[in-house]
């Protein structure tokens, strides 16, 4: 969207604190002609500040208890990841089999790295917005 395309009403992704995920909202408010100032999450319907999602802060598992928690931008992990990733993109489908640093094409999410293997049919993988727990291997 270019800043002329911003104005009350219209739909835009920002990070909702209270879902903890960068979703569909709504623009509420404002600044001026061009700087978002409020919008309303289409998910929880909570109002709040507009959030760019790139520069929303993910949580960096720690590996042991009783150390804090660093967090980074998601958009930071996301290259992280794809620079470590193994081969080529493969097609993301529920039927497919994925393992960790495989990079997957969603339809929806686009490009996105398995991150981790949940369960058998579970795999949590980071897009350049937001992590996504999906099924595979069905």
């Amino acid at each position: 969207m270019t800043t002329s395309d911003y104005s009350v009403g219209k739909d835009i992704i920002s990070y909702c604190n209270k879902c903890k995920l960068s979703l569909s909202h709504i623009i509420t408010i404002m600044k001026d002609t061009q700087t978002i100032h409020r919008v309303q999450c289409n998910t929880c319907k909570a109002t709040h500040a507009y959030k760019d999602p790139s520069m929303a802060k993910a949580k960096v598992r720690s590996k042991t208890r009783g150390r804090k928690v660093e967090t980074k931008p998601i958009a930071e992990i996301w290259l992280e990841a794809v620079s470590n990733a193994n081969g080529k993109s493969k097609a993301y489908g529920i039927k497919g089999s994925f393992i960790v640093g495989d990079i997957i094409d969603h339809t929806k999410f686009g490009p996105g790295v398995v991150q981790t293997i949940v369960d058998n049919d579970k795999i949590e993988v980071i897009f350049r917005h937001e992590i996504k727990t999906l099924i595979h291997n069905k």
